[in-house]
């Protein structure tokens, strides 16, 4: 399950900033800058810019549809934005909806714990999780040889020593979106190169 694709479409977004007069880095008179929204993907967690429509002001952390079709809150999306592109209050907010989105996409998650294997004969998936070390992925191992998981909760009661599954896991995604050289990818896809790079 690392993951590999690096093309998909993310249908939806949580907002972690509005800036009513556009990007600090638009050396545009203000009467020519669009309101934007920063935002993190809920699917593959690109991180990106968009558009709002004419007099919408979304509310930080709001999931907001930005697939094809009728979108409610966006115009358009302007593009895909690196860590470092984040505002201050974009950057605060990351952890906060991600840890949303882990909660939101519960499933997916714990099935994360049902199936990870091993990466090389020395580390398994569950290693790359802070704080999950080789005394903590055997708990986890052994427990699940007993039956799948069913929610964060059972994986909480069921392994003594891993407290807040779902923090654990959204600690992982911020360190994959900050670090754009990390060699394992669980959960993001590699953020693209900046023109000129």
């Amino acid at each position: 399950m690392i993951n590999k694709k690096t093309t998909g479409k993310e249908e939806y977004a949580w907002v972690l900033d509005y800036l009513p007069y556009g990007s600090p880095s638009d050396n545009r008179p203000a009467y020519q800058k669009k309101p934007l929204i920063q935002a993190v993907g809920e699917k593959y967690f690109v991180l990106m810019e968009m558009v709002p429509k004419e007099g919408v002001i979304p509310e930080i952390q709001s999931r907001i549809y930005i697939g094809e079709g009728e979108r409610e809150i966006i115009d358009h999306v302007k593009h895909r934005i690196r860590y470092e592109d984040l505002t201050h209050g974009a950057k605060l907010e990351l952890p906060f909806a991600l840890e949303k989105i882990v909660k939101y996409s519960e499933d997916k998650f714990v099935k994360f714990f049902n199936d990870a294997h091993s990466i090389t004969t020395r580390l398994h998936m569950l290693e790359l999780l802070p704080g999950i070390g080789k005394k903590l992925m055997w708990a986890i191992i052994d427990e699940r040889k007993k039956g799948n998981f069913k929610s964060f909760k059972d994986l909480q009661e069921r392994v003594s020593g891993l407290h807040s599954p779902e923090k654990t896991i959204s600690h992982r995604i911020e360190d994959e979106i900050k670090d754009k050289n990390i060699k394992y990818r669980l959960f993001t896809t590699p953020p693209q190169r900046p023109k000129g790079d």
